[in-house]
């Protein structure tokens, strides 16, 4: 059986909101909901787990009241960090599971089915898959402090945006999330390869945008007007 774990732990600071970013609404649904029924959309049999902090489920709980909503998925209590949450989420799956399990950031509800269905095959026979996209603007990079000051151009094509879900074996992931926690884990993928094994690209969707700041809710609800 696959899985997806759904990160929401976000508490929309660079939204300029009181409300977490997660529970914002884009289309007239907050974000969350939208993100859930995409995996819902892409595998009605996928073991869906919502990781939240304890201090926001009693507000999830009453949105999904608010909206009639009723996915079906379990709920994990959120960690001090993203990779805190992930263990979390993981204990929710049986120590025995065989098949595939995805993170996903609660905060990007338009990944493509096409790409979700991607990751999966992908992390099936290569045990891991994140998805990617090329960088299409200049990069620079800064000089560090104790060197000339400035910065200079580095190749765009040597360089790619990750997004999620990144999907993994899930005896992998279960193996690799028993590392001690280290600051250089910033997405999943970080945790695999400090565990040792190589990670798998694939090609990502450009609107599977990460839900952070309030031009990104213009851009949003564009693509809800576009899609819905």
């Amino acid at each position: 059986m696959d899985y997806v774990i759904i990160v929401a732990g976000g508490k929309g600071l660079r939204m300029g909101s009181d409300i977490p970013k997660q529970f914002l609404p884009i289309g007239g649904r907050p974000v969350l909901m939208r993100t859930l029924e995409r995996f819902r959309a892409y595998s009605p049999t996928l073991g869906i787990i919502l990781v939240l902090p304890r201090a926001q489920q009693d507000y999830w709980h009453q949105l999904c009241a608010d909206y009639h909503f009723n996915g079906d998925y379990r709920l994990a209590d959120g960690g001090a960090t993203r990779f805190h949450s992930v263990q979390n989420g993981l204990q929710l799956i049986p120590d025995d599971a065989e098949g595939v399990v995805g993170v996903h950031d609660g905060v990007r509800p338009f990944p493509a089915i096409e790409v979700i269905r991607r990751c999966y095959e992908t992390a099936r026979t290569h045990r891991t898959a994140i998805p990617v996209v090329p960088v299409v603007e200049t990069l620079r990079m800064l000089h560090s402090p104790s060197s000339v000051p400035g910065s200079h151009t580095v190749p765009r094509d040597d360089y790619r945006l990750v997004q999620t879900p990144q999907c993994f074996d899930i005896q992998l992931l279960k193996a690799a999330n028993r590392q001690p926690y280290s600051e250089a884990f910033t997405d999943d993928a970080s945790v695999v390869e400090a565990y040792g094994e190589a990670v798998t690209l694939v090609e990502g969707n450009r609107e599977n945008i990460k839900m952070t700041t309030p031009f990104d809710l213009t851009i949003a609800e564009a693509l809800v007007k576009q899609n819905d």
